[in-house]
C-alpha cells in the first residue's frame, strides 16, 4: 500500500494548513513591527493600520486556524480523532479563540462598522495605496509579478468592490453592509496574507538569485506561496459575490421561525 502522502486530496489538505499556518505567522509579524513602530516612534500611520487590522488578525486567523487544526485532525482520519496523537487537544483549544475576546462575527462587525471609516476612511485606503505601491515597485521580476503580485492585484480588487457595494448599499440599508462584515473578514484576511506571501517570495527570489546556501528553504517557501495565491487566495472572488448579495435573504424569515 501507498503512504497517504501520495494522494492529491492529503498534498491539498496539507498545503492549506501549511500555507496558512506560514502566511498568518508572518501577518501576526508584521502587525508586531507596526505595534512597536506606534508604540516606541510614535508612529500614528502605524499604529492606525494595526488598529484596522486587528479584527481581521483576531477573527480571520482564529477561524481559519480552527478549520486547520480541524484539517489536521482529518488528515489522519479516524485516527486523529483520539487522544493519542493529540489533535483532538488542538482543536478543542483552538475553538476558544473564536470567542474569548468577543465573537468573531462581533470583530467583524467592528471591522466594516467602525474600523474602515476610521479617519475618514484614510486609513484603509493608506492599506490599498500599500499594497499598490508593493505591487508596482516590484512588478519588474516576471516570475514574481506572474505568481503573486499580478493574484494580490486581482484580489484586492475584489476587496475594493466590497467596499464600494458597502459605500453604495449600506447607507440605503444598513444590513446591507453588516450582512456582508464577516465575509469581509475573511476578504481582508485574504489580501493581507496574500501581501505577506507575496513580500515572503519577493525575499526568498532575492536570496535564491543571492546564491543563498539553504536553497530547499527558500524553493520551499515560494511552493508553498504559489499554492495560496492559486487556491485559497481566489475565494476572494466568492466572499465578494456573497457580500453583493446583500441582505435580504439573510433578514427574510421572522424571527418565530428559527
Amino acid at each position: 500500500a501507498d503512504p497517504i502522502i501520495v494522494h492529491p486530496d492529503v498534498r491539498r489538505n496539507l498545503m492549506d494548513q501549511k500555507s496558512f499556518v506560514e502566511g498568518a505567522r508572518a501577518l501576526v509579524y508584521w502587525g508586531s513591527t507596526m505595534l512597536d513602530r506606534g508604540h516606541r516612534l510614535g508612529d500614528k500611520d502605524a499604529e492606525d493600520m494595526m488598529s484596522l487590522l486587528t479584527p481581521v488578525i483576531k477573527g480571520f486567523l482564529t477561524d481559519k486556524g480552527f478549520e486547520t487544526c480541524v484539517n489536521a485532525q482529518q488528515t489522519l482520519g479516524g485516527s486523529g480523532f483520539t487522544r493519542e496523537w493529540g489533535l483532538e487537544q488542538f482543536v478543542r483549544d483552538a475553538r476558544i479563540a473564536m470567542i474569548y475576546e468577543g465573537t468573531n462575527g462581533v470583530q467583524a462587525l467592528d471591522l466594516v462598522g467602525r474600523k474602515l471609516g476610521m479617519n475618514g476612511g484614510k486609513t484603509v485606503m493608506a492599506f490599498f495605496e500599500m499594497v499598490k505601491t508593493f505591487i508596482k515597485e516590484n512588478e519588474g521580476h516576471a516570475e514574481l509579478k506572474a505568481d503573486f503580485l499580478d493574484p494580490l492585484k486581482a484580489a484586492t480588487k475584489d476587496l475594493q468592490g466590497a467596499g464600494m457595494y458597502f459605500m453604495a448599499e449600506g447607507m440605503k440599508n444598513p444590513n446591507n453592509a453588516l450582512a456582508g462584515s464577516y465575509d469581509f473578514m475573511h476578504l481582508f484576511g485574504h489580501v493581507a496574507l496574500g501581501l505577506m506571501w507575496a513580500k515572503m517570495a519577493k525575499a526568498s527570489f532575492a536570496a535564491l538569485e543571492g546564491g543563498a546556501a539553504d536553497v530547499e528553504f527558500y524553493t520551499t517557501k515560494l511552493a508553498t506561496g504559489r499554492y495560496y495565491m492559486a487556491r485559497p487566495l481566489k475565494m476572494t472572488g466568492t466572499h465578494l459575490a456573497r457580500i453583493q448579495s446583500g441582505g435580504d435573504t439573510v433578514m427574510a424569515l421572522e424571527a418565530a421561525s428559527f
